[in-house]
């Protein structure tokens, strides 16, 4: 599949499932916005401030790209005034719901398919990589889009929605900064990721990285023996000090390749577990946007030999 026909297929999509976003037809103060991801939740909570109710589909360590909804998912759905979702088929389980809804006149908000084109990675078969929160300076692009989609859902709450936003836009510049400086400490030879699938393409070119996962961009099928192989070598070659794991992937093929180093007389560390396509627990500092990105670049950093303070930037890290 080439560049061109990828598009196509996204501008199609978007044509189904993104309507106009007009004022809710139910008066309520707060309107209840459901958000698929946890990345997408936390951008509409902070923005959205009292003036909504934002809650999100997909919990602490569940895995977008296989995720099935179930009933109770599908009520939710229905019940919900407005919903958010990430879009590029990242939650390709329940893009025919997302159509439905949009079809019946419900608000339908793909967060990443109002992004240019050209500021999208690709695989090798032009299929678009959906992983865009990686980039602290994309994902406040698309706190832009949520900002103004709020703003035309609920008018009355423009004046909140634009003081938060601001707020939180300050806040990811320094998250921005932080996540450069850290990466950059890392010496040349080390500056090398490994991980379970292919999360971190748009962080990788970022903050300064070479980027390898066992899987692709999605999670679904097996990886392959000859892609592990292939990685085992580099990292033997290349003595590369750590790997790591995602909080939301099995860390199965990532334990092979340690196993599959050690045979060849080199050891190879577990640097950390990273949130990749899910954030930390609920509640927690790393449950939210900042707090993954700011816990992703310390553990990254510090296993690859670059210096970073062992609680973050902002001294709220989990021990």
């Amino acid at each position: 599949m080439n560049r061109c026909s990828t598009i196509s297929r996204r501008a199609a999509l978007g044509a189904a499932a993104l309507v106009a976003l007009p004022g809710l037809a139910r008066a309520q103060s707060a309107p209840r916005i459901l958000s698929t991801t946890g990345m997408i939740g936390d951008l509409v909570r902070e923005i959205g401030g009292d003036r909504v109710r934002a809650e999100t589909l997909l919990g602490e360590g569940v895995d977008p790209h296989t995720y099935r909804p179930t009933r109770a998912d599908i009520a939710r759905l229905n019940g919900a005034d407005a919903l958010f979702y990430n879009g590029l088929l990242l939650e390709g389980q329940m893009t025919d719901v997302f159509v439905r809804l949009a079809r019946n006149g419900k608000p339908v908000y793909a967060v990443t398919e109002l992004l240019a084109a050209d500021q999208l990675l690709a695989d090798d078969d032009g299929k678009d990589d959906p992983h865009v929160w990686m980039d602290v300076t994309l994902w406040t692009s698309a706190a832009e889009h949520i900002r103004d989609a709020l703003i035309r859902l609920v008018p009355a709450g423009a004046d909140t929605f634009r003081r938060n936003h601001d707020d939180l836009a300050r806040r990811l510049a320094a998250l921005d900064a932080y996540a450069k400086q850290a990466i950059g400490s890392i010496p040349d030879a080390s500056r090398v990721l490994v991980t379970a699938h292919d999360a971190f393409g748009y962080f990788a070119r970022r903050y300064g990285l070479e980027v390898e996962g066992v899987q692709g961009l999605s999670t679904e099928g097996e990886a392959a023996l000859r892609r592990i192989q292939d990685l085992v070598a580099m990292l033997v070659s290349r003595r590369i000090p750590a790997v790591f794991v995602e909080t939301s992937v099995s860390d199965r093929n990532v334990r092979a390749l340690i196993e599959g180093a050690a045979a060849q007389g080199h050891r190879v560390a577990i640097g950390g577990a990273l949130f990749s396509d899910a954030m930390g627990p609920p509640g927690s500092y790393e449950g939210t946007y900042v707090g993954m990105i700011d816990h992703n670049a310390t553990v990254i950093a510090r296993a690859l030999g670059g210096s970073a303070p062992p609680k973050g930037m902002n001294g709220r890290l989990a021990g």
